[in-house]
């Protein structure tokens, strides 16, 4: 099966288009909330920027030679191997386990782990946020992300209901990091620093689309299986491993008072 890519890149835009009309830029241009939480947001937003300020300046230029910037781009990098290795080869994989079935058929199997990932996405990021806790809600489901793919590179099955589901762990998983992870580079940088830094992750570590899929399909070349699932799946082990070793949450993460 081929992956249109042009049409990743549309719907790109067309969300970007409409994020920049339909998604308020502060507090207060938020019609859902009431003057008082606009209020206590942008005092709490403000109290935050003080606290980082405070603790330690972090100009644009350190962030760019920045360690800990650094870990979160290799956690990333894990993340963007396993998340486009899932786009590319499980559609692949899905047809070769289901010969007998329509393009079209195999499309709507791709569609149930997206559609069972993103409720749970929503729940891990629900409670992440009202913990205050990053690093287990980030690594937790990438390790069972991992397994799942480690168990689709080793084992291999036949059944096209054990695929998916298997694949559903997948896609749970890594699109459950996303929100905890981040949220992480905003307890320590402020200002064009948070800018640079977060362009900085996103940049080198989207590399990992690249690998990832290369990888996969160069041994399923050499080999003519899927076992470079099981590489993808250490490089997310790897990402949940860089996960756990960060510093705990801050005092000022910590000390969030109870909104009105």
């Amino acid at each position: 099966m081929a992956v249109d890519s042009g049409g990743y890149s549309s719907h790109s835009i067309i969300g970007g288009v409409l994020t920049y009309f339909l998604l308020p830029g502060r507090p207060a241009e938020a019609r859902f909330l009431t003057p008082e939480e606009k209020n206590w947001i942008a005092a709490e937003l403000a109290r935050e920027e003080q606290q980082k300020h405070a603790s330690r300046r972090i100009t644009t230029w350190q962030t760019m030679v920045y360690g800990r910037v650094w870990h979160l781009t290799l956690v990333y990098f894990g993340q963007a191997a396993g998340f486009y290795s899932m786009i590319y080869w499980m559609p692949q994989m899905l047809k070769a386990l289901s010969s007998q079935y329509s393009n079209t058929t195999v499309g709507f199997l791709v569609m149930i782990p997206y559609l069972v990932g993103l409720p749970i996405m929503i729940l891990v990021s629900r409670s992440s946020d009202r913990r205050l806790e990053r690093r287990y809600h980030a690594a937790i489901p990438v390790t069972i992300a991992a397994t799942a793919l480690v168990f689709l590179g080793t084992i291999g099955t036949t059944s096209i209901f054990f695929s998916v589901t298997l694949w559903s762990f997948v896609a749970s998983g890594i699109f459950s990091l996303w929100a905890p992870f981040w949220s992480l580079p905003n307890e320590f940088l402020t200002g064009f620093s948070a800018a640079a830094g977060i362009a900085l992750i996103n940049c080198f570590g989207n590399l990992g689309g690249f690998v990832g899929p290369y990888a996969i399909g160069a041994i399923n070349k050499d080999t003519g299986n899927f076992r470079g699932l099981v590489l993808i799946g250490f490089f997310l082990l790897g990402s949940a491993m860089l996960i756990l070793v960060l510093p705990k949450r801050t005092a000022r993460a910590v000390s969030r008072r109870e909104a009105p």
